[in-house]
């Protein structure tokens, strides 16, 4: 058997190394670098955030956009630990240049993925995979360069504990601030500028603790401005950023735009009047939107005959309501939408609330801002004559869950014995399984499905389809003055091509998730 006692040269070394640390308590440079420890770990984490957070904006699929960027990030900094090893000397001067690399480049990272997404969209991910590999080797490099400065006065054992623990203080601080206070309110591009900034901030904070170490201070200085200065001008310049990069991809002019928490919100106006995109993808255009939302919400409402409590799901730009609020019948509308900053722009806004004709304005109007699934669950007893279900296409998981047997179980419990559901469903042209998989699934769960097209420019054939607990019932009148359903129309739109027709389709469930998937690839989407 081995022995497994150290040897006599080597706990010499260890028992010196410990003398040396406990030779003198850390001071001013040791205190100040472990603060530096927190801020580095803090800004690491946002630029993290930020790539995981813009490829899921512009390419959608969330969850393997987090986790092709975080694992891609992580293998970069180990890669950039395993690299701190071949820095040997003058430490302080490495750590300083490292701090302004990271700086500028993680900085400016999410300004840089706009304006390729606009300007260079087949580069985009070759670009955004560059940049998460090299932000990650440059800060996977500063956690062991500032343990190896520090263990000059500090014992091992304390010096592992107490950089571990700013470090994680540090991502803790930023996960709970970046999706509610820091994007929010400054949005991707100056949030990314703001924590660059803070990167110089403790490259300068370096270039002052080790002043009398530094060869060539001036140079260092000079470096350090630039950086500073560089990142100010853009911060400052952001909205002119964003406006360049969104102008170019949008074509129209942009009249608002605004992060939210959950997605971008963008209006545009031109040839087609106001257009509203949510990360990227058009929701309505103010040319035709009428046909939408006359076909997701007459159907039900007409065939039920006199529905007084209505529930819209989704729907946030008031458009659903506005044609609810077309018959006399209803006494109580409750919106639930996700995202407060939808409600409250097309509520406000002046020309956005006159193309919903003020209906988030309406008396009989309650708005509950929170998770659709979740409001579900809550208050069974509760049920409703008619349910609009108009929520954004499947393009994520966090979207795919709204299209579940899980979810429609749930609707069939909110429903009444004799009221409709109707859920915007994709083109059964372009998207044809994944019309027909979101038909199964509703059918899974016991509720007739009744599946129904109609033509809008915008978006091309486009489809919906009826869930209830009883037959469907063709509606013989509709309120007057629509601009496109008519009485003698509407049954045309409940008749399918073979082109359209219905084909074998799996059940969309919270564990699988085949949706989201299907839709992608037959939408071509990366």
């Amino acid at each position: 058997m081995t022995s497994a006692i150290p040897s006599e040269p080597a706990l010499a070394s260890e028992t010196s190394d410990a003398a040396a640390a406990q030779a003198r308590r850390p001071g001013p440079v040791d205190v100040a670098l472990l603060a530096s420890v927190f801020v580095v770990a803090a800004c690491g984490l946002v630029y993290e955030l930020s790539a995981a957070a813009l490829s899921s904006y512009l390419l959608g699929d969330s969850i393997l956009q987090f986790s092709t960027v975080i694992g891609t990030y992580l293998f970069a900094m180990g890669l950039g630990s395993w690299l701190s090893r071949f820095l040997d000397r003058q430490l302080p001067a490495h750590f300083l240049r490292i701090e302004l690399l990271v700086a500028c480049i993680g900085g400016l990272m999410p300004a840089l993925l706009f304006l390729a997404n606009a300007w260079v969209p087949g580069a985009f991910r070759l670009l955004l995979y560059g940049l998460v590999v090299v932000v990650g080797t440059l800060v996977g490099l500063e956690i062991p360069l500032v343990m190896r400065i520090l263990r000059r006065h500090v014992q091992l054992k304390e010096l592992v504990s107490q950089v571990l623990t700013f470090d994680y203080l540090g991502a803790l601080a930023v996960s709970v601030a970046f999706p509610l206070l820091l994007v929010p309110h400054l949005g991707m591009i100056r949030t990314g500028l703001l924590f660059g900034w803070m990167n110089a901030a403790v490259a300068v904070w370096a270039l002052w603790l080790f002043r009398h170490e530094l060869r060539r201070f001036a140079a260092h200085a000079v470096a350090c401005a630039a950086a500073l200065l560089l990142l100010t001008l853009a911060f400052v310049g952001a909205d002119r950023i964003t406006s360049v990069a969104e102008d170019r991809f949008y074509q129209d002019r942009i009249v608002f735009s605004a992060t939210s928490p959950y997605q971008r919100i963008v209006v545009t106006r031109g040839a087609a009047g106001h257009r509203l995109y949510l990360n990227g993808n058009l929701q309505f255009a103010e040319r035709d939107e009428y046909r939408y939302h006359e076909a997701l919400v007459h159907p039900v409402m007409a065939a039920h005959g006199a529905p007084k409590k209505v529930a819209v799901l989704g729907g946030g730009d008031g458009m659903a309501v506005r044609e609810i609020l077309k018959y006399p019948s209803v006494e109580q509308v409750t919106l639930v939408e996700l995202d407060p900053n939808m409600t409250q722009l097309f509520g406000s806004h002046e020309t956005l609330a006159a193309l919903n004709g003020h209906s988030l304005g309406s008396p009989k109007l309650r708005i509950v801002n929170t998770d659709a699934f979740q409001w579900l669950q809550q208050d069974l007893d509760e049920v409703y004559d008619v349910i609009v279900v108009d929520f954004p296409d499947p393009t994520n998981f966090a979207i795919g869950k709204l299209y579940t047997n899980s979810f429609y179980a749930l609707l069939d419990k909110r429903l009444s014995a004799s009221g409709y559901a109707v859920v915007q469903t994709t083109s059964p042209l372009i998207a044809r399984k994944s019309f027909w998989t979101v038909a199964a699934t509703i059918e899974s769960v016991g509720l007739r499905a009744t599946p129904y097209h109609a033509h809008v420019p915008s978006f091309g054939e486009w489809g919906f389809i009826v869930a209830s607990h009883r037959p469907w019932r063709m509606p013989e009148a509709l309120p007057a003055g629509l601009r496109f359903l008519t009485p003698e129309a509407l049954p045309l739109l409940f008749a399918f091509p073979p082109d359209m027709a219905k084909v074998p389709a799996p059940v969309n469930r919270l564990s699988n998730q085949v949706l989201v998937t299907t839709y992608e690839h037959e939408w071509g989407k990366p």
